[in-house]
């Protein structure tokens, strides 16, 4: 990642995970925003978090009309990607307001701004937060487990923040100073001292604003997980080693501090990093106890100066975030430097799923201050971290095909040099929780278009190019999408993913194309049938046969191109879960699917495959439209088909339903919805209340964790394809 994205990206990040147990979710305090002029701030809370981890967004169309004027679209930019990178979630503008949910979101601060048409950008004047440096941004918290180290303290039991100013270089600076509890101005014994440096894009504030430093402080406290301590928070010039030397002398002409290296600690992010490198490696004896957390450089090491360093600094503990962090192939290469000039450090390995985030350096913090000043028997990487093994090179630029995908899933993406003018690129994408879509910024690297993100979990992928609002094709991605010619794929293998991979060539089912004359539609239309390894239209038993409708919008071809069938059906298969039959995937885009089906789709399929007439060894499903008609075929004509299934769908009104005929001719009625990111989630539910009103049998385990989706629906018949024309 180029340096100006980076520090670019740096003025805008914030966390992802591990905040307050105390936030009460959905409840948002109200203030004017920090954009003038604006009018009165609104009662109504723009964000609402659910106890089970969703945002709720939803901004009144008539705000962002007076204020940014006559806008096509509304996104949350927030640090809401993989890890916890920049990112942007889309609004869908409905009736008077632009709305949208987002979840289930990992424990954690968030940051967000609004902004219009990719350049007007709002503060959200119903959220009272706020970050110091810069006013457009406000957060919300995520309780949960992994933020035990960053809920507020109890009132009256936490160190104290204050101000300290001082004179450098006849300028006057000023620093945040952490105290803890208990700490008097004036005693026999001192305390030492950790100066902890911010970096470039990176202010004083935001080490209490976005990374929580006075909590993480408190709760070590607390927690007697640390020595009694003084923090000393700077913002000045990383490079400005003569800035840290003055501001070292306030500290101990202000407080209670021990003078000596051996009590003297400095960590710092990104730059302030490089200079607690610089102090340990080129002034040894200054600072006992050195923590680098991303810096993204380091002097030159000499092996005669070995013996100096490692007899002046206690500890060198180097931290780096994942691919994703500016510093990692710096760290990669500082730890062989190292290591050949025989000094000693520790290296608490690659986080995983960090980058250069808050996340992260709220994680590098919880493990560095207990390691200060006090003697601990673990000198290994933390929990889960990973090996620096290589640097990591995505391919030159014009590589093709794209996207780049490496073996631990972090995916590059590069535009062709066709959008070498445009100001605004991003990558839409099925990469939020659940398979949701995000917008990911790419950065201008040359005349092309640039980002790596990542890691992304095995699965199935989607996206598009946006470019200034415009909806563009990779071209440099073969893969395509019928129904969405803007759309590319590509698949990242995995365990978790192995019912989408391609079985071994050969072993797999046939898909054919079925041409059918449809008397509703007055032309020839197409459906394509998937049949099992060694269909045999002369065996003696008819297969059983799965009609499967796609959604609206969509075509015949969706559950192959995007659904993944294929794979599915021949994994489940070869595993031996699946009963041998034949998959009908016909055309749903019909003014009349009732007759679609039992006049043209149904009839030409028994005429060409050797599947089964009776009603027992026929099933029927669809997602969304196609998951409605098969409602609607069941409600005409119950009994015709022995397996039901509909995958967010809602069955609509109780009036003129023969529950009799359903229950006795229909041996399962299973029905599927996402969570709350999908749209018909509350029809949905409405409809079971219907169903059992009206006393219909049906089957429903619980909602799919995603949205009105296919990370969504492929799941789904991953779940229902092995439970048919089951004895």
């Amino acid at each position: 990642m180029a340096t100006e994205q980076y520090h670019g990206r740096l003025r805008r990040l914030g966390v992802r995970r591990r905040l307050s147990a105390a936030f009460t979710a959905g409840v948002i305090a109200t203030a004017a925003v920090l954009l003038a002029p604006q009018p009165a701030a609104a009662d109504t809370p723009w964000l609402n978090v659910s106890a089970d981890r969703y945002a709720t967004f939803a901004v009144p169309a008539a705000y962002v009309q007076e204020n940014l004027g006559t806008v096509s679209q509304v996104v949350v930019e927030g640090n809401f990607g993989p890890s916890a990178s920049w990112a942007e979630f889309g609004l869908t503008r409905r009736g008077d307001v632009w709305s949208g949910v987002l979840g289930a979101l990992e424990p954690g601060l968030y940051n967000y701004q609004l902004t219009a048409d990719d350049t007007k950008t709002i503060k959200d004047p119903t959220n009272s937060t706020g970050v110091t440096s810069n006013p457009l941004l406000s957060t919300f918290f995520i309780a949960g487990d992994s933020a035990r180290w960053l809920v507020d303290a109890p009132a009256g039991t936490g160190g104290k923040i204050e101000t300290l100013t001082y004179r450098t270089r006849n300028a006057q600076r000023s620093a945040l100073v952490w105290t803890p509890p208990g700490y008097a101005a004036k005693g026999s014994k001192g305390y030492p001292a950790l100066f902890l440096q911010s970096g470039d894009g990176v202010a004083a504030t935001d080490w209490l604003d976005l990374g929580r430093s006075k909590q993480i402080l408190d709760n070590l406290s607390a927690a007697g997980a640390m020595s009694p301590m003084v923090v000393v928070i700077n913002d000045a010039d990383a490079s400005d080693d003569k800035e840290l030397k003055d501001l070292r002398k306030a500290v101990t002409d202000n407080y209670r501090v021990l003078r000596d290296p051996a009590h003297q600690a400095i960590a710092g992010v990104s730059d302030g990093g490089t200079q607690a490198l610089r102090a340990a490696l080129t002034r040894p004896g200054q600072f006992g106890h050195v923590g680098s957390f991303s810096g993204t450089s380091a002097p030159e090491i000499d092996r005669k100066d070995a013996k100096s360093i490692n007899r002046g600094v206690k500890l060198l503990r180097l931290y780096t975030g994942n691919v994703t962090d500016p510093a990692y192939n710096p760290t990669y290469r500082l730890t062989k430097a190292l290591t050949r000039a025989d000094v000693r450090f520790e290296f608490d390995g690659v986080n995983p799923d960090g980058g250069a985030t808050w996340t992260t350096w709220q994680e590098n913090l919880v493990d560095f201050v207990p390691r200060v000043f006090r003697h601990v028997a673990d000198h290994g990487p933390s929990p889960g971290h990973q090996p620096l093994k290589r640097e990591f090179t995505p391919p030159p630029a014009g590589t093709t095909p794209t996207p780049f995908i490496s073996e631990d899933g972090f995916v590059t993406f590069e535009t062709t040099t066709d959008f070498a003018d445009a100001q605004h690129v991003t990558v839409w994408a099925n990469v939020a929780p659940g398979g949701s879509w995000l917008r990911l910024p790419l950065t201008r690297d040359g005349d092309r278009w640039r980002a790596t993100v990542g890691p992304l979990k095995p699965w199935f992928y989607y996206y598009r190019l946006i470019v200034d609002r415009v909806a563009v094709k990779d071209t440099s991605n073969p893969t395509t999408v019928t129904t969405e010619p803007m759309w590319s794929t590509f698949f990242i293998p995995g365990p978790g993913a192995r019912l989408l991979s391609d079985v071994p060539a050969g072993r797999g089912g046939k898909v054919e194309s079925m041409t059918y004359t449809s008397t509703v539609a007055g032309q020839d239309r197409t459906a394509l049938v998937w049949t099992p390894p060694g269909y045999d239209p002369g065996r003696a038993q008819p297969y059983p046969v799965l009609y499967l409708q796609h959604g609206g919008g969509q075509n015949y071809t969706d559950w192959v191109e995007m659904g993944r069938a294929k794979q599915i059906l021949d994994h489940q298969y070869l595993d031996g879960d699946l009963t041998p039959m034949v998959v009908v995937m016909g055309n749903g885009n019909s003014s009349n699917f009732n007759r679609e089906l039992r006049e043209n789709i149904v009839p030409t399929a028994r005429a060409r495959y050797h599947i089964s007439s009776d009603p027992s060894q026929q099933a029927l499903a669809g997602l969304s439209m196609g998951g409605g008609q098969a409602f609607g075929v069941l409600r005409a004509y119950p009994g015709e088909f022995a397996y039901v299934a509909a995958f967010s769908a809602g069955f609509g009104s109780g009036t003129g339903v023969d529950v009799e005929a359903i229950n006795n001719g229909t041996k399962m009625l299973r029905l599927y919805v996402g969570d709350q990111t999908d749209f018909v989630y509350p029809s949905f539910m409405t409809s079971l209340t219907t169903l059992d009103n009206l006393g219909i049998r049906y089957e429903f385990d619980g909602v799919t964790p995603g949205p009105h989706g296919w990370d969504v629906w492929q799941k789904n018949l991953i779940d229902l394809a092995p439970r048919l024309f089951k004895r």
